[in-house]
């Protein structure tokens, strides 16, 4: 139980807050602003929390601590994918785009979370790096890496794509996606994702206290959950089913609920808002 009751509790918590993000992003564009305050609060919330169990070493601490890292997380996909925080450039690349060019149109699109992820990791560590209890901070960094692997691959090119995650009103977004049976990345994608994840495992396995096994474990089966998903870049396997229930039944309701422009505008949600009719 040492070791299966983080691992199941990290799975489990992985699946859910994702299932819960792509059902948010998936609503009427009215409903994001409470979103985003709600999530926004959450985030206060996981802070606040990352910076009260600093100096905890329990075992709850530990649990504590690593759940706001992977909640201070999700607010960074939250943020994106309801529009709120993006990037300067707001429209998709012409068909032919590619190399350096390509490159910098899609950190245009997404200059500002990434400037976000910066700094709320910043902010961890400003408040538990030196301190007994970091769970939190080596999970949201994880999770970064994670993210970051995963977004290169599917830029240079991957065989599962994942669309039907793109939220309608994210459609830009769609430009960067790249279909490859294979990329030059990929492979060192895995064996990094691989060695992480072995190592994590052994250190659990070689830990003397019940709270810092849970810890390395739980951080060993976010590794473990990276590898998963890099494989499902690239095996043909219907990767959505896993959160079936929180996608929406009808693709064309959902691009009739969160259209907002042909030009993929998606910033000044405001406006968007002021223009939606009640009924939506």
């Amino acid at each position: 139980m040492d070791y299966a009751l983080p691992i199941a509790y990290a799975l489990l918590l992985w699946w859910f807050a994702t299932g819960v993000i792509f059902f948010l992003d998936q609503l009427p564009v009215r409903t994001f602003k409470w979103s985003m305050a709600g999530g926004t609060a959450v985030l206060a919330a996981a802070l606040w929390v990352v910076w009260a169990e600093r100096d905890d070493s329990s075992l709850f601490a530990v649990y504590a601590s690593f759940t706001a890292g992977v909640l201070a997380w999700g607010w960074q996909e939250l943020s994106l994918y309801t529009g709120y925080v993006t990037g300067p450039r707001k429209q998709s690349c012409a068909a032919g785009c590619s190399g350096w060019r390509h490159f910098g149109h899609a950190l245009g699109v997404n200059l500002w979370h990434e400037i976000a992820i910066v700094a709320v990791a910043l902010a961890i560590w400003g408040l538990c790096g030196q301190a007994v209890n970091n769970w939190g901070l080596w999970a949201y960094m994880l999770l970064w890496a994670m993210h970051l692997s995963a977004r290169l691959n599917v830029f240079l090119g991957v065989r599962n794509v994942s669309e039907e995650f793109v939220p309608a009103h994210m459609a830009v977004l769609k430009s960067f996606l790249t279909r490859k049976s294979m990329n030059l990345l990929f492979p060192f994608s895995i064996t990094a994702a691989t060695i992480g994840a072995v190592l994590l495992f052994q250190q659990a396995f070689s830990a003397d206290l019940a709270a810092e096994r849970a810890g390395w474990s739980l951080l060993a089966a976010l590794a473990a959950l990276a590898l998963f998903e890099h494989w499902m870049l690239m095996l043909p396997v219907p990767v959505e089913k896993l959160w079936k229930w929180s996608l929406p039944l009808r693709q064309d309701a959902a691009k009739s609920r969160n259209s907002i422009s042909p030009k993929f505008d998606y910033t000044p949600l405001k406006a968007a808002l002021r223009s939606a009719p009640d009924g939506l």
